[in-house]
């Protein structure tokens, strides 16, 4: 019987934040979804604001799990100054704080051609709805 390696990479969606609850739904959806499809791997979702867990929050737990690399992707569809100011003044602070943890970080979800062919689709099969 072989034992299974405990994994030291996660994958963190950051996501924005509201203050209604409901917001949060397709971002709670994605993360499920992702986790079903790599159970492998450790998914989590933070948030920038109003809402939790706080990326300084995730980083604080994945550090203590042993974690050392985290891929961090921000659900946002542009690169605006939330993705170019304050997130990497955030990762900067965790580097700081954690300084073996490896955090690549994505681009915005929104610049990917995938992500936006698919919105276009949705936005053409709305229209025949």
């Amino acid at each position: 019987m072989t034992q299974s390696t405990p994994t030291t990479k996660a994958l963190v969606l950051f996501a924005h934040g509201a203050r209604a609850d409901a917001w949060a739904k397709p971002f709670r959806r994605l993360h499920t979804m992702l986790q079903s499809q790599r159970p492998d791997l450790r998914v989590e979702l933070a948030f920038l604001e109003f809402m939790t867990p706080s990326l300084p929050d995730i980083a604080q737990a994945l550090e203590a799990a042993g974690i050392r690399h985290i891929h961090l992707v921000p659900i946002f569809l542009g690169q605006g100054g939330h993705v170019m100011r304050d997130l990497p003044m955030m990762i900067d602070e965790i580097r700081l704080q954690y300084p073996h943890l490896n955090i690549e970080k994505a681009e915005a979800a929104g610049e990917d051609e995938l992500v936006l062919q698919a919105i276009c689709d949705y936005c053409l099969r709305s229209q025949s709805a």
